[in-house]
């Protein structure tokens, strides 16, 4: 991306970001849904809030370099989910965007908390027109609405 009258910072590879949270209980397995299969589970930082949290913190890292009306939406996840955090405890997500393809983005991502690494792997995501994108639901809302 160029820059705009607005100064907007270049997009390059090499982009950075971390950022921190602590686990709470919504944050668990047993939390997840309604789905009945994660009830009984440890009460253990989800894989699934996890992944969020790193979409969360590319989201970030990107906000300055788009432009009004743009956002990004996740493509692609490719993560490990290597040890469990217990509530109370903070985790940590770092990103580097490695790779730039026209609109497509592609994240390096680790997630660590006090005892170390607890996940890592490939993110992608795509710069979109937030509002063609709503048009195009609608629109598909609309098509199957009359199925």
């Amino acid at each position: 991306m160029s820059n705009t009258k607005e100064s907007r910072p270049t997009l390059r590879a090499g982009l950075r970001h971390t950022e921190r949270m602590v686990v709470t209980p919504s944050h668990t397995v047993p939390q997840l849904a309604d789905w009945p299969g994660f009830s009984d589970m440890p009460p253990v930082f989800a894989t699934a809030m996890m992944v969020g949290f790193m979409e969360q913190t590319c989201i970030q890292a990107l906000r300055p370099y788009l432009e009004e009306g743009q956002r990004t939406v996740g493509t692609h996840v490719d993560m490990s989910h290597v040890a469990a955090t217990p509530v109370g405890m903070e985790v940590e997500a770092a990103v580097e965007l490695v790779d730039i393809q026209g609109k497509a983005l592609t994240f390096k991502v680790v997630c660590r908390d006090a005892a170390g690494p607890i996940g890592q792997g490939l993110h992608r995501r795509a710069i979109i027109d937030l509002q063609r994108f709503e048009q195009r639901l609608a629109e598909k809302t609309t098509a199957t609405a009359a199925r």
